[in-house]
Order: C-alpha cells, then sequence, then structure tokens
C-alpha cells in the first residue's frame, strides 16, 4: 500500500547500504521516473537526462569514482542524473522548440525567446555558468523522484560525493551536451533507520507579516 505524502517523508532517509536480493519493480520505478520528468523548471527548459543503471559491472566501475561508497554497488538502480549545457543555448534551437509546444502566435513566441536570452544572459555565457544553472534544477527533479520513492517505500540516498570527471569519462559522455550533476542510487534498505532528526520548525520558519 502506497504511504501518504507525511509518511512518505518520515519514511526517507539516506539509505547507505541496500539489499542486494530485492530488485525495483519496472512499474513502480517508472512511478519514481516520471515524478522526475514531470517535475518543474525554470523556464520550462526540463535541463535534464537520466541514466538508469542496472549493469552490475558498470556500477562496480562506477563505485571507485563514487567514494567508494557501497550504496553505488547494493543499489537495485543506479540513476545519474545529468545536467543539459548545450540545449538550453538559445542558438540550439531547442529554447525556442520547448516554448512552441505551446501554440502563440510567432511574436509572443519571439517575446518569449527574447526575455529568456536577455534574463539569462550572463547564466548563459560560459558552460561553467549553464551548469550551475542546470544542475541546480536537477535538484529538484531528484527531490521528487526520492520523494515518489518512499511513498512507494523504496530507499535511495542521494550522492555528491562523486569525481564528476572520472565518472564522465567513464560513461563516455559528451560534456559539452551533459554533465554529471548528482548520483541516485534506489532500491531497499538492510536495517532499520534511526529516528529522523530534524530542527524544530519554528527555528526553521519564520512568518513574515
Amino acid at each position: 500500500m502506497d504511504k501518504t505524502f507525511n509518511e512518505a517523508m518520515e519514511f526517507r532517509h539516506a539509505c547507505k547500504i541496500f539489499d542486494e536480493t530485492k530488485k525495483i519493480d519496472e512499474e513502480e520505478l517508472n512511478f519514481i521516473l516520471e515524478a522526475g520528468r514531470k517535475s518543474p523548471s525554470s523556464f520550462g527548459m526540463e535541463p535534464w537526462k537520466f541514466l538508469v543503471i542496472t549493469n552490475e559491472e558498470l556500477k562496480a566501475k562506477v563505485r571507485p569514482f563514487c567514494w567508494n561508497q557501497p550504496q553505488i554497488t547494493t543499489c537495485s538502480h543506479l540513476v545519474i542524473l545529468l545536467a543539459a549545457i548545450e540545449d538550453v543555448k538559445p542558438q540550439s534551437g531547442e529554447p525556442i522548440r520547448k516554448f512552441a509546444r505551446r501554440e502563440m502566435p510567432q511574436e509572443k513566441l519571439d517575446f518569449y525567446e527574447g526575455i529568456y536570452s536577455s534574463h539569462l544572459e550572463n547564466t548563459l555565457s560560459s558552460d561553467e555558468n549553464i551548469f550551475s544553472w542546470t544542475a541546480r534544477q536537477t535538484y529538484i527533479a531528484a527531490g521528487n523522484m526520492m520523494t515518489a520513492a518512499a511513498i512507494k517505500g523504496i530507499d535511495s540516498c542521494p550522492v555528491e560525493g562523486f569525481e564528476k570527471e572520472n565518472l564522465e569519462n567513464l560513461l563516455e559522455l559528451d560534456t559539452s551536451k551533459f554533465q554529471v550533476s548528482v548520483v541516485l542510487p534506489f532500491g531497499y534498505r538492510v536495517n532499520e533507520q534511526s529516528s529522523q532528526l530534524r530542527e524544530k520548525f519554528e527555528d526553521v520558519v519564520e512568518f513574515i507579516k
């Protein structure tokens, strides 16, 4: 039975070791990936791609470049979130194609493209700046995927501890198009987890009236 949203938030934690004998079925995996695909993004650019790795040999090759963390090889599915680089550049044609998915007059389409290019002029000025921007978008997708997984009773562990260049070389990525942003294993916990620790509501929330 699916968990409620609040139950999922209580359930979710950074699982360090997964049960290697349990695999996520296709329907539930797709539920998780759809949560990522349908996530919001700045200007609706959806500047991401999700690599789903189940090949055990490849997972074993990835692990040394992720600080040798055991969740990389014990997980059921290893999802690597890539941040788009080329596709968000106006000259790629992708931004205006995505704007055009909603039917509108050409003048309005040109207006949106102009706002996009001018507002993000500095952001789009280098691949380094673009990665900084698009990688932040992937974290929205990652958060939604982790919550979707938790609703299904599936564990996850967001991993930032990785050697970016070595991992990109291993995956044979064209880094002018996509770069590694987050490594996100999914599976089922082996050990029961301790109680979730969080700061008090009143210490992190301030209402301004």
